[in-house]
């Protein structure tokens, strides 16, 4: 009996002690450790909205962005009679940064939770920080490495370091422009394949198509074709269907990203949610991979790549990380691609002037004849129309890095851990870069300049991000949307529909929120 007690007593202590234990790591990471770190930064000279722990700003941002919301909705109307809709987009997607802005000018912090993010949308700080610290020397926020597992795990956006090397060095070959030229027939026999039953649609007496949707679908097909190997209904669709899930699961409700146990306590159907589909993309992705190890296709498409890396023991990805790859190749492969081709259909429905000086280029380089990977490069003004595009709707709205160590810029110093957020829809709509016609698509202003479009600062126009860590496959995007584009110009005239609305949202990506609804019109019987 006595020693019954001295047991019950024993676990009554362990129970107290491992409390206070837990009780005073909360406390640290909580208060401590972010008090210490916010004052760090205040020491650095950078200011910002006061943070309360243990959220930080999120009361603050959820409360500018329901007043956004809020006058935004109420502003709404269908723009298909004028084609009069504005451009001016970053005060509707972000407008806690416009509101910040204005009182904190183009850089500051700010707190998600218990994490310090360095705004900046000064493209001389960009240049300043991408000289000091070299691709490899990057981190991703902690927070959402931790957050996107289910969508990336450790695929090449959020490897660091050498494994980011490793990984880098593996992929690339997968994008030289031999390897793209091989991509070519893919994407001319989806494209057509999906410009034929529009042309059913129109002709059956419905011309009102969501583009938007249309055009994922079709660039999902090219990826699973091109990249994977994947036949029709051979598991690409399906992948693309619950990575798209797990995207709305993960993005569409993340508002207490960085507060602690905020997915466990917050929001743990959301968490679950995210895991099991997670779960099954990665079944999927290990069952194609095992199946095309049973039958080795020879062609040196991306999987295949991938697999052969296993037998170099110097550079092998696990098992793991293949699938990784996977699933990063394949939502970045089409997602980015999309929203630019749909953006654009979008401007052109508003702007037939530019359908018609894009057709005159169609028939003066490509005609009658077949597309050839050669030919794509001619097609210089819808190069323009590409970027211009990119710079008022960029498929990714933002950058996000991590400070491995302390980035001594001379005058300031970005202390180790800090998160960095560059907002590039506030550069790409800054005035102060690129004038008064900052919010006008004028795809000719990239016609003497092809690379920054007549911007005062070259790091002003960043569609695919900077330095080492730049997107790997923007050549590929590039020419998928020139394929794409051309079928579907060769074969339709596009106008508004008068459902249209104008909604750009963020969603990891910047979207429209309700599709791109057109009407469309054949040039020909």
């Amino acid at each position: 009996m006595e020693l019954i007690c001295v047991l019950i007593m024993l676990i009554m202590w362990v129970i107290r002690v491992s409390i206070m234990v837990l009780f005073g790591k909360v406390v640290v990471s909580w208060w401590i450790l972010p008090v210490l770190a916010h004052n760090n930064l205040k020491r650095n000279g950078f200011e910002g909205p006061s943070p309360t722990f243990p959220l930080g700003n999120i009361t603050e941002m959820k409360k500018i962005m329901k007043a956004a919301a809020a006058i935004s909705g109420s502003s709404s109307t269908s723009f298909a009679s004028s084609n009069n809709f504005s451009h001016d987009i970053h005060s509707t997607i972000f407008p806690h940064f416009a509101q910040w802005q204005n009182s904190y000018g183009k850089k500051f912090v700010y707190w998600l939770g218990t994490e310090p993010f360095l705004y900046i949308a000064d493209p001389q700080l960009v240049k300043k920080i991408s000289e000091a610290v070299m691709g490899k020397n990057w981190g991703k926020p902690a927070v959402f490495r931790n957050d996107r597992e289910p969508m990336f795990g450790d695929g090449l956006v959020m490897t660091e370091g050498d494994d980011w090397i490793r990984h880098r060095h593996i992929l690339t070959p997968a994008f030289n422009p031999a390897s793209l030229k091989a991509m070519t027939n893919f994407m001319v026999e989806s494209t057509t394949k999906m410009v034929k039953e529009w042309r059913s649609l129109v002709n059956s007496g419905q011309p009102e198509i969501d583009v938007e949707r249309e055009i994922t679908a079709t660039a999902g097909d090219i990826i699973a074709k091109a990249s994977f190997g994947m036949s029709s209904g051979g598991g690409g669709e399906e992948a693309l269907n619950n990575l798209r899930a797990l995207q709305l699961t993960l993005f569409s409700n993340s508002s207490y990203v960085g507060v602690p146990f905020s997915s466990v306590f917050l929001y743990p159907a959301r968490t679950l949610a995210a895991k099991k589909l997670g779960a099954q993309i990665d079944r999927l992705f290990f069952s194609i991979i095992s199946q095309r190890k049973l039958s080795p296709d020879s062609d040196s498409d991306l999987l295949t790549r991938l697999i052969q890396s296993q037998s170099n023991q110097r550079v092998a990805l696990t098992p793991r990380e293949v699938v990784d790859e996977c699933k990063t190749f394949f939502f970045g492969g089409h997602e980015t691609t999309a929203l630019a081709i749909s953006w654009t259909l979008l401007l052109l429905a508003t702007r037939p002037e530019w359908q018609n000086i894009l057709r005159e280029e169609i028939k003066e380089v490509i005609g009658d004849k077949d597309i050839d990977f050669s030919m794509l490069s001619s097609l210089k003004k819808m190069g323009w129309v590409w970027n211009e595009v990119l710079r008022l709707y960029p498929s990714a709205p933002n950058i996000q890095r991590q400070a491995k160590g302390d980035i001594d810029l001379g005058d300031m110093k970005i202390p180790k851990g800090t998160n960095i957020w560059i907002d590039i829809v506030a550069m790409h709509h800054d005035s102060t870069l690129w004038g008064d016609d900052v919010n006008e698509f004028k795809p000719e202003r990239f016609q003497q300049d092809t690379i920054h479009g007549g911007c005062n600062h070259k790091m002003g126009y960043l569609p695919f991000g900077f330095g080492g860590r730049m997107c790997i496959g923007r050549n590929l995007s590039s020419m998928e949307y020139k394929i794409v584009l051309t079928l579907i110009l060769s074969t339709f005239s596009l106008s508004l529909s008068p459902s249209y609305s104008h909604s750009p949202a963020t969603l990891l990506s910047l979207r429209p929120a309700h599709g791109i609804p057109l009407i469309l019109s054949p040039l020909y019987p």
